[in-house]
């Protein structure tokens, strides 16, 4: 496919609907297409038509009908060709950038990490375009980048704060533009995740869902209507202020007793090491509290009341369809599971519904995904926020 990204823009909102649906729920029938969408034969034929022509929206074969009889058909399935369009995703730690190129769908079929050895925004832009000029190596013409960060981002551009790299004010989309000459779209890297999720993952079509994230610091996003829900919080340290046990510990990042101060890894890692003396990484500590050991096993079994108390909490005032708990602290779980859902049950009423909550082990590579469909949502679908991410 030779046609560029830049050929479906701009799209009418009516477009946009269709191709999000597609891409989200595809393969579709029309019937079931103007079905979701409430739309008349007439209507969908009208706002499908330049889809096709641009290449965005293909006919394929209907499942198990004969070839002979599949030519033609008027009611051909809608799809998106995935694997025509590739994207780049990034995402900054303090240490590393790690990388991916995703298809439309956002399957990755790429990686690729470098280590951050400087926090200069012209350098750290410089091993991005360096690592963007490899994938195209093996994946020519990509749509455009997606870039994730720690920290406040304004106009999908500039990084006005982040505590991890150190920067304030930092147009970071505009110098990754400037070495790569491709479009670039930047977002917080929790806001990035809950994307990804609500399109391609455990939150597709669901209308109320919810992602908690655990490790370096506690993520949180919320989606009502399929649409994720910006907040401030989720950009400015969420979970230092959110008190979950007056009484609990006091770490160098939160306040006493807030969910940083008793989930984050840092802080427990912190807690372990000013009781022990000795300096243990988060899964020798989790190794260590599911042999036995005292001190780590009091710490863990902390944290574990701690994410049951954050869970139920939610689940008593937002009432989710689901919540995923993504992470690298996510192995907490593995280790103090049974701790978390009885605390979930002790602070919800006995009649509730059961909460959805779903574990994924994840890496900083499922936070590059989402960048990427940042790019995927932004770039290809020209939409300036996040839309609707469809269902029936």
């Amino acid at each position: 496919m030779t046609t560029v990204a830049a050929s479906w823009l701009p799209l009418s909102p009516g477009e946009r609907s269709v191709a999000i649906e597609v891409l989200v729920n595809g393969p579709l029938s029309r019937t079931e297409l103007a079905r979701r969408l409430d739309l008349s034969a007439g209507s969908l034929t009208r706002l499908t038509k330049p889809l096709i022509e641009s290449g965005l929206l293909v006919e394929v074969p209907e499942a198990g009908a004969p070839a002979e009889v599949r030519q033609g058909r008027p009611s051909q399935p809608l799809d998106v060709v995935a694997e025509s369009w590739s994207f780049i995703g990034f995402k900054i730690t303090e240490e590393m950038v790690y990388g991916v190129v995703t298809t439309l769908r956002s399957d990755i079929v790429a990686r690729h990490d470098r280590p951050l050895t400087t926090h200069d925004p012209a350098e750290v832009a410089d091993v991005l375009a360096e690592m963007a000029g490899g994938f195209t190596a093996a994946h020519p013409c990509p749509a455009g980048i997606g870039i994730g960060v720690g920290g406040r981002v304004e106009g999908r551009s500039v990084v006005a704060e982040s505590p991890f790299l150190g920067w304030r004010g930092v147009p970071l989309a505009g110098l990754v533009e400037e070495r790569t000459g491709l479009p670039v779209v930047v977002e917080n890297d929790v806001a990035a995740l809950v994307e990804a999720e609500t399109w391609f993952g455990a939150g597709r079509g669901l209308d109320r869902f919810v992602v908690l994230t655990i490790g370096a610091g506690i993520g949180y996003g919320l989606v009502l209507g399929g649409r994720r829900v910006p907040n401030a919080e989720e950009d400015r340290g969420f979970g230092r202020h959110w008190i979950v046990d007056p009484n609990g510990p006091l770490t160098p990042e939160g306040e006493r007793g807030s969910a940083v101060s008793l989930l984050a890894i840092p802080s427990i890692r912190y807690q372990v090491r000013a009781a022990t003396g000795r300096d243990w990484t988060y899964d020798e500590i989790l190794g260590r509290a599911a042999a036995g050991e005292p001190m780590p096993a009091r710490v863990i079994d902390e944290a574990a009341r701690a994410l049951g108390t954050l869970v139920a909490q939610i689940s008593n005032f937002v009432m989710p369809q689901k919540i995923l708990l993504a992470g690298e602290g996510v192995g907490l779980m593995d280790v103090a599971g049974n701790t978390v859902g009885e605390t979930i049950r002790t602070l919800r009423h006995p009649m509730a519904a059961p909460v959805a909550l779903e574990t994924k082990v994840s890496d900083f590579h499922d936070w590059a995904r989402g960048a990427a469909v940042l790019a995927i949502q932004v770039l290809v679908l020209g939409a300036a926020e996040s839309e609707p991410a469809g269902g029936s």
